[in-house]
């Protein structure tokens, strides 16, 4: 039995990569302080092995794209389950800092195959150009993964141990998420697609092909590094600004809603709005927030997050959906993962580099993050539009 209908497959990539995100990206946010008391390490350890993780994840992500453009999404995510599965019984079974660091390495194999680039991939696979609004749907569903994740690894972990939450983790990748992505449809190969339909090809010049990926790559890795800094240390930044403790806490919950918000607005307006626009609006609104609260200080502090987190939330359809206007379908799993290793790498600093910053300047380490993403503007502005093919967000029959 496999699913046919879009609705079905988006339901599925969006279930499974929510399970992907809170047991691996969203897992030491709540683990990694019960498991450096367990293992005898500080808590910078265990983040240090995460960074390892994402750094194999940022060399690996070029090779599963192109195992996706060959095989298609199903057999690539299937394979990550299990890589995911095993990596979490490691990880619950180290007793040492070398075993510690050796199962984060496998999980960044799953993490540089198994996360919203691999899905985007799988879906670019099935639908090409038709497939912005699947690719906004997965992320509307799984933009709840810390929602879900956080308070559920925190349960396990007080319930039956941090062990047990990795080895509860696993069993979700093996008896929910591989099942549900063993029911995804098989791809037709782009190019054997691509013959039959006639789909028009890009034609643009290769020297302003690898521009428009220079740039693409510089957006991306600006979006991911803002991202993962203010998600290590957003309570913190409020804090400096005035904000108390409890006030921190109450305006940075806002984050997940203000993403899932955005996206929501943006699959609403598809067809009105095209990718480019949307990703410009979005790589201002957190320099335009920042400028709100630098200002008018704390109490503005709820605006930022929502206008950060409406900008992040948009940002993260258009790391999907830019690939496929200015490059196509073919190629894409390959493209795309070029495009997010800059991003990996950046994500993997963020939060040390951004603590740096807030030691020194405390509030005013919003000025490095907004200078970045006006930075991120100019190169969305400076972006070939007029040679891009247009993407469609209708939905069409699956191949």
């Amino acid at each position: 039995m496999r699913l046919t209908h879009r609705g079905g497959v988006v339901l599925a990539l969006g279930a499974t990569q929510t399970v992907a995100w809170a047991s691996s990206y969203y897992l030491p946010a709540i683990l990694a302080a019960p498991m450096a008391k367990d293992l005898g390490v500080a808590i910078p350890t265990i983040f240090a092995a995460f960074s390892l993780a994402l750094l194999i994840s940022a060399l690996l992500g070029p090779y599963a794209g192109r195992a996706i453009d060959r095989l298609g999404g199903r057999p690539v995510l299937i394979v990550t389950n299990v890589l995911f599965a095993l990596g979490l019984i490691w990880l619950g079974c180290v007793h040492g800092v070398a075993s510690l660091f050796a199962a984060w390495a496998l999980l960044g194999v799953g993490l540089g195959s198994g996360l919203y680039e691999a899905a985007f991939a799988a879906l670019v696979a099935l639908y090409g150009r038709d497939s912005r609004n699947a690719i906004s749907g997965i992320t509307l569903i799984a933009g709840f993964a810390s929602t879900v994740g956080w308070p559920l690894s925190s349960y396990l972990e007080l319930h039956i141990g941090w062990r047990g939450a990795c080895f509860a983790w696993a069993g979700l990748h093996l008896f929910l998420a591989l099942p549900l992505n063993s029911l995804l449809p098989s791809a037709v190969p782009i190019n054997v697609r691509s013959t039959q339909q006639q789909e028009p090809q890009s034609v643009t010049p290769p020297r302003e092909a690898m521009r428009n990926t220079i740039l693409l790559a510089v957006v991306f890795a600006i979006a991911q590094f803002v991202s993962t800094a203010l998600a290590a240390h957003l309570p913190r930044l409020l804090m400096a600004t005035g904000a108390t403790l409890a006030a921190a806490v109450a305006a940075g919950s806002l984050l997940g809603p203000a993403q899932v918000g955005a996206r929501l607005l943006e699959l609403g307006f598809q067809r009105r709005i095209q990718p480019m626009l949307s990703s410009r609006l979005a790589a201002l609104a957190h320099p335009v927030g920042a400028v709100i609260l630098l200002t008018l200080g704390a109490p503005f502090a709820s605006a930022f997050v929502l206008l950060h987190g409406a900008g992040n939330g948009i940002m993260t359809i258009a790391k999907g959906t830019l690939p496929l206007v200015f490059f196509g379908p073919q190629g894409y799993g390959t493209k795309q993962g070029v495009l997010m290793v800059p991003a990996r790498i950046a994500q993997a600093s963020a939060p040390w580099l951004f603590g740096l910053c807030l030691d020194r300047w405390q509030s005013g380490a919003l000025w490095v993050t907004s200078g970045l993403w006006m930075i991120g503007f100019m190169a969305l502005l400076a972006l070939r539009v007029e040679k891009a093919q247009p993407i469609s967000a209708t939905a069409s029959a699956t191949p």
